[in-house]
Order: structure tokens, then C-alpha cells, then sequence
């Protein structure tokens, strides 16, 4: 970095020129506990400190260099940007130097006395777990900055933004409280002076720090540099040019600056040939990235050529982020245009039903001035978005072939989310069929919706799904009895969405997809249409009474093709949702609508008999009323909807159980 070098401060306290009093701050009190837990635990990989610090300083570049497209003053022309190591065996500090974006008094106060993506209570309560449980590297928790304390007992910060002329120091013993005060800085940036204890010393010696640039940071674009060593040689030419005594200070030769030497390869890592990189640098970049804890599941390394160029790495993680479902989450890769930093989170470039993807994209073709809006209409980008989602669902095509296990805990995290393809881009329905599992009455596990077109039974027309949530509650479901007892296997779907997403399913290599709920004995042909007219001529009358008992609740009572074992179901109207979808709209909004359903009857279950001779003695019986009750509550049991009246039931039950005993 030799026309602008990366000034490495002094660390000694501020000129006396500056009349700016100190200023004595107390953390705020998640970071202290952090701080507690990183200076007072036992992991043993405190190396990760110069991974976290660097990332910090790479990411100060990208954005001093994104931010210099439009505010071309920030960055002098021949100035070139990176990161230097400096560490100083006498005064054992060990000192990181970027030329990046820097941070003003108030970032420093904020950044760094405070947590902000990372910093939550469900974080502490990992962390503390985590350490319970041994895991090494306290590092791979997004800790960041704070793990310098696992190996420095006094931390400076010296900053100065870009675009300013102010610096400022940040200090602390990590023992709960920080001071700021001013400071000076030759040129833009951040400089971080670790006072390493004593049993960390180690990280001073030059060839310990480039092991762990390479091991860790090789893969930035930035160039990493490491002060040289002096040799035996240069410290005693070093010793002879000191001034005799009695001699002036004066007449000594200025000491020449320091030497540096560049580590890192700093060839990003997605261009360079995926047979060049290691697992573990993959699993690095993909920490620096999410800022995950875990590896990923899986990745995939692509490079387009052709009349667009781009190159990039996806990552699938093993762990949801806590905003997956949120309106507000953010989602999307990494932008860079020819090496330079664009923007973090490109949303345009990945489908919001894979927003669980991160990853780098890196385009030749794109300008340098891209903005998100630009992003959104741009031709180019549509073909970046598709070679995106053409990786992501061929490497987890791969998983799923090669690794199933692997693949059922990615279904078991994201499935829900990746089904949302089928609603919102039904046209991705074929390439997402294989790559969808379910549960069905006759798999202990999940299974793909092929395993299940495989198992049907000879004369099968249709594949048959019921929604619900829960695989308990479908397996017990009035709705799907008749198919059970034909020994028809059902498809059980449980998320929230799949009552939207299986719209854009409608049939597996030319099989359609019934829904039970709407199918029954007549679905295979099976209806004796003599025998169900004389089923309704016989239950007429009862059917009228409930009809009219009912009134407020349903649209129609009839006799029904698809029970054998319950007395009666309830059955959604058509285009009308089904009864667990129905409640989540009802919590949200309570004064939605409530729509009537239609009251089936199994005019062979005993319960259904008597009530048609009851009904035939007088629809006006006090006791036929109440037994009306009780079976819409049975069925809105059965489906588990909570019945209207929860006291008059319990009350009603308890007067039949008492008329029971009492015959018995």
C-alpha cells in the first residue's frame, strides 16, 4: 500500500492540545454480560479474535469503497485501501489498521457500546449454552469486536470517519464501563490496539499472524499486510545508529518506516477455481457473510460465462435466522461489480421464498452505479436471479439424492418457506415438485410426493391431500375416514401455507391432486347412487331440524359419502378455507367474516339412526334440540375448531352422563 499507507496511531493518550475532558461511559447491559462471558470462559480457540477483527476492517473498506462511487473526495486518487498488522513485542500491543469508512464519536459510543443485530436475550441464552455444552469457538457467534477481550486486557479504538478531520479513542478493560475521548489520526479509518495479556504473546510473532490470515482471511479481496520482522542483522545496524553518548539526539538517522509484506492471496474466493479452495475457507466466507455460528449445510460455487458473466457462491445454513417469518426481514446476497462492493442485502437477486439462501454474487456486466431500483427492472438481473435459483435447487436436488438425512433437517427448517414457490411462482411448480416432502397416513417420515404416486393402489385415479395442523390431528379427521378405509394413502399437509401453495399444484407427472376434504366414496367411483337417494329420503327429516337448529352456523346439512366410523364432519364451502386457516384469519382479524359451513351426516352410525326416529317422533323435542347441539360440537371438536359455547357443552355432557349412570 505504498502511495497512502495505513497509518498505525500512537497509542499514548491525546495530545494535551485538545481540551476535551474524557468521557466515561457504562455498557449497556447485554454487552456487558457478553463481556463477562468472553473474558470468563473457557473456550479454547481464541484465535477467531483476528478473524472477527479483520472481517470488521473488510467490511469498513467495501464501504468506504461503495460509498466513494457517489462522494469521490473520500478516497484520494492512487490511494490504495487494506489492512495492516502491527504488532510490538516491547510495548505488547498488537495493533489492526484499515483505511476504511471509519466511525465518528457517536458510531464509536453506538457500535461498540452497544449490541445491535446480534445483541438479544436469545443470544445471551445461546451463548450461555453453548459454553455449557463446550463448543469451542465463541467466535462463530457473531461476537465480532468484543472477542478481542479474549486475548487483550485493555482494548483501544482509534477512528476517524471518512470525510472528517476529527478522531476519537474508544477504550476499556471490558469491566463494564468504556471512555471516549479525542485522539488523532493521520487519515481515514479505524485502528485497533490490543494490550494482549500475557499468556497470549504469542499472537505478536509474525509467523503465528500470517498462519491465521491464511487459515482465516485468505479469501479477502483486501490486502492483508504484516509488518516484517526486523532481522538479527538490521537490529544491530539498528543499535550502531544510535547516537554515542554525549552525542545529539538530533544527529541520529530518522528510522525508516516499517516494512510490510502482503499474506493473504486476496483473490476473492469466488473467482478463483473451486479446486483451489477448502472446505474450511467456504465455511469462512460463509461465516463472514451470516455471521452464523454453525457451517452450512451445503454450498455451491458457479461461474457463468457466455453474454453475461458472473460468478458467486450460495450457501444453504443448518439454523433459521429469528426474523425468517417476519414482514421485515431482510434477505438477499451479497452484490460486488467487478470486485467492488455494491450492496449487502440485494433482494432482487434471490426469490423471497429462498431467503434463507446467503451468499456472494459477483457480476462483470452490471454498472458500478447499480441501485436497488435499477436492480429491480433490469434485464440482466432477471438472468442473474435465475442461474441463482437454478444453483440453489440443483444443489439441494443434490442433498436430497446424496445426503437425505442432511435434506430432511433443511425441510424440517426451511420447508415452509421454500413452499411458498409454489404460490407465488406457480410457474416453478415442476422444477419444485421433486424437491417437495410431506408426511401421509402411511409413512413414518417424511416422503416426496413421487414415493407416493408409486404406492397407489391398482384403479387409483387421484392423489389425495388433507390440510390441518397437525399430523395427530389429520390421522384422527372424520374428513379422510372413507379413504383410510379403502386403504387409500393421504398426503398430510400441516403448514400455515400449504393452503396456499398447493394451488400451485395440481397434479404429479399427470396424476391429480384432490383435495380429501372435497372427495368422497364418489371419488373412485364408489357411490350407490340408489342407495344415497334412499339415505336422503330416510334422513330428511332430520336433516330439516338441524337445518333449522343450525341456521346461524350452516349453509347445509346432507348426508355424507366419505365417513364410516364418526356420525358427522364438518366440510368447508367451496373456495372457502380450511377450518386451521380459518382460526389464524380469525386471531388476526376477529371481526372477519365467519362463513356457514355444510354439516355431513353418516346416516349408518347408530348416534345418526336414533336421531332420525327421534326426529321422527317430533322436530320440536326438547331433547332432539339438545342432542343437535352436541353433534355440531362433536364435529367441531373433530376437526379441532373450539366450540361455540365451551360451558354449555360441558353442562350437556355432564346431564347424559348422569342419565347414563343412572340406566346403567
Amino acid at each position: 500500500m505504498e502511495n497512502s499507507p495505513v497509518q498505525s496511531p500512537p497509542v499514548q493518550s491525546p495530545s494535551a492540545e485538545s481540551a476535551v475532558p474524557p468521557e466515561e461511559h457504562r455498557f449497556e447491559a447485554e454487552v456487558d454480560a457478553v463481556l463477562r462471558l468472553v473474558i470468563n470462559s473457557l473456550y479454547s480457540n481464541k484465535e477467531i479474535f483476528l478473524r472477527e477483527l479483520i472481517s470488521n476492517a473488510s467490511d469498513a473498506l467495501d464501504k468506504l469503497r461503495f460509498r466513494a462511487l457517489t462522494e469521490t473526495h473520500l478516497v484520494a486518487e492512487g490511494t490504495a485501501l487494506g489492512v495492516r498488522l502491527d504488532p510490538d513485542e516491547a510495548q505488547k500491543t498488537l495493533t489492526l489498521a484499515d483505511n476504511g469508512v471509519g466511525m465518528s464519536k457517536e458510531e464509536l459510543q453506538k457500535n461498540l457500546g452497544t449490541i445491535a443485530k446480534s445483541g438479544t436475550r436469545e443470544f445471551l441464552a445461546r451463548l450461555e449454552a453453548a459454553q455449557k455444552s463446550g463448543v469451542s469457538q465463541i467466535g462463530q457467534f457473531g461476537v465480532g469486536f468484543y472477542s478481542s477481550f479474549l486475548v487483550a486486557d485493555h482494548v483501544e479504538v482509534i477512528s476517524r470517519a471518512a470525510g472528517t478531520e476529527d478522531a476519537w479513542r474508544w477504550s476499556s478493560d471490558g469491566q463494564g464501563t468504556f471512555r471516549l475521548e479525542p485522539a488523532t489520526r493521520a487519515e481515514q479509518g479505524t485502528s485497533v490496539v490490543l494490550h494482549l495479556k500475557d499468556e497470549h504473546l504469542e499472537y505478536l510473532k509474525g509467523w503465528e499472524l500470517e498462519r491465521l490470515v491464511r487459515a482465516y482471511s485468505d479469501y479477502l479481496s483486501w490486502p492483508i499486510e504484516l509488518r516484517n520482522e526486523p532481522s538479527k542483522a538490521e537490529d544491530d545496524d539498528a543499535d550502531e545508529s544510535k547516537p554515542a553518548e554525549g552525542e545529539s539526539a538530533e544527529a541520529a538517522p530518522v528510522e525508516p518506516e516499517p516494512a510490510y509484506r502482503r499474506v493473504n492471496k486476496g483473490t476473492a474466493l469466488w473467482q478463483r477455481s473451486p479446486k483451489e479452495v477448502t472446505k474450511e475457507q467456504y465455511e469462512e466466507l460463509y461465516q463472514h457473510l451470516s455471521h452464523d455460528w454453525e457451517p452450512p449445510l451445503a454450498y455451491r460455487h458457479f461461474k457463468i460465462e457466455g453474454t453475461t458473466e458472473f460468478s458467486g457462491v450460495v450457501f444453504i445454513p443448518r439454523r433459521a435466522p429469528n426474523d425468517l417469518f417476519s414482514p421485515d426481514s431482510k434477505h438477499g446476497l451479497r452484490l460486488h461489480v467487478k470486485r467492488v462492493f455494491i450492496m449487502e442485502d440485494a433482494d432482487a437477486l434471490v426469490p423471497k421464498w429462498l431467503r434463507f439462501v446467503r451468499g456472494v454474487v459477483d457480476s462483470e456486466d452490471l454498472p458500478l452505479n447499480v441501485s436497488r431500483e435499477l436492480l429491480q427492472d433490469s434485464r440482466l438481473t432477471k438472468t442473474i436471479r435465475g442461474q441463482v435459483v437454478k444453483a440453489v435447487l440443483d444443489l439441494l436436488s443434490e442433498v436430497a439424492k446424496e445426503r437425505p438425512d442432511d435434506y430432511a433437517l433443511f425441510w424440517k427448517t426451511f420447508g415452509a418457506v421454500f413452499k411458498e414457490g409454489l404460490h407465488f411462482e406457480p410457474e416453478q411448480a415442476k422444477k419444485l415438485l421433486p424437491l417437495l416432502r410431506y408426511e401421509t397416513t402411511k409413512s413414518d417420515g417424511l416422503t416426496s410426493l413421487f414415493e407416493v404416486k408409486s404406492r397407489m393402489k391398482e384403479g387409483q385415479k387421484s392423489l389425495y391431500y388433507a390440510l390441518g395442523e397437525s399430523r395427530a390431528q389429520l390421522t384422527q379427521s372424520p374428513l379422510i375416514e372413507g379413504l383410510k378405509k379403502r386403504d387409500l394413502e393421504v398426503v398430510l399437509m400441516t403448514d400455515p401455507v400449504d393452503g396456499w401453495a398447493v394451488h400451485g399444484l395440481h397434479e404429479v407427472e399427470g396424476t391429480p391432486l384432490v383435495d380429501a376434504s372435497k372427495a368422497g366414496g364418489e371419488a373412485e367411483g364408489e357411490v350407490d347412487a340408489a342407495k344415497k337417494t334412499g339415505q336422503d329420503e330416510h334422513t330428511k327429516a332430520l336433516r330439516d331440524a338441524m337445518r333449522a337448529r343450525l341456521a346461524e352456523h350452516v349453509s347445509e346439512v346432507r348426508v355424507s359419502t366419505r365417513l364410516s366410523d364418526s356420525p358427522a364432519c364438518l366440510v368447508s364451502p367451496a373456495g372457502g378455507l380450511p377450518p386451521h386457516l380459518e382460526r389464524l384469519l380469525r386471531a388476526s382479524q376477529p371481526d372477519a367474516p365467519k362463513p356457514k359451513r355444510v354439516l355431513e351426516l353418516n346416516a349408518e352410525h347408530p348416534l345418526v339412526t336414533g336421531l332420525v326416529a327421534l326426529a321422527g317422533k317430533s322436530a320440536d323435542e326438547p331433547a332432539l334440540h339438545r342432542f343437535i347441539d352436541l353433534v355440531y360440537a362433536q364435529a367441531l371438536l373433530a376437526e379441532g375448531s373450539p366450540p361455540e359455547n365451551p360451558a354449555e357443552l360441558a353442562r350437556a355432557m355432564g346431564e347424559l352422563l348422569v342419565e347414563s349412570v343412572s340406566r346403567a
